[in-house]
């Protein structure tokens, strides 16, 4: 890791970037895309704005997660769907980044019974699935911003040797 100035080292933070290999796995593996697990008879997600299918980006099965994160949020599986509709703009229309937007739906599962097989929407297709096998610590520091906010001002030549060893090429 690079140089850590003494004024960020209390901001530490404990992350874990997931190892992937090309594959989608079973319909309860942790993943980015691909098919999610959907209860029989449950319908794919669709945005309740343009009423396209959500795009499926991630799936974390919460009783696979590292050891030193289990119990950390429940049990069960998390899940992340989100309106790429670029036609209507959901995005932008619909203020996507905002917490709480209704173009997405993040939600924790509790899966019983048999999963359905369901195709995956046409709208789907551009991301291939990556199964997560693994997961390698790593520790994590403020960005530049982060750190300003924090009352601590960085070096930007420091804040870009942080950037590369942080999570940020994931997928």
């Amino acid at each position: 890791m690079t140089n850590i100035t003494p004024e960020i080292k209390p901001y530490k933070r404990e992350a874990w970037k997931p190892i992937t290999i090309d594959g989608d796995g079973d319909f309860t593996a942790s993943k980015f895309a691909g098919k999610p697990w959907l209860a029989k008879n449950e319908q794919w997600p669709k945005c309740p704005h343009c009423q396209n299918p959500l795009q499926f980006f991630l799936q974390l099965n919460l009783n696979t997660l590292p050891e030193a994160l289990k119990n950390e949020f429940g049990s069960g599986i998390l899940q992340m769907f989100y309106c790429t509709n670029e036609e209507l703009l959901c995005d932008c229309d619909y203020e996507g980044w905002e917490p709480f937007s209704d173009i997405h739906l993040i939600r924790i599962i509790q899966p019983e019974g048999k999963a359905q097989d369901v195709k995956i929407p046409e709208n789907q297709e551009f991301f291939p699935p990556k199964l997560i096998v693994d997961w390698q610590y790593l520790e994590d520091y403020p960005n530049h911003e982060e750190a300003a906010e924090l009352g601590v001002e960085l070096d930007f030549n420091l804040d870009q040797d942080l950037r590369k060893d942080t999570i940020y090429s994931v997928y």
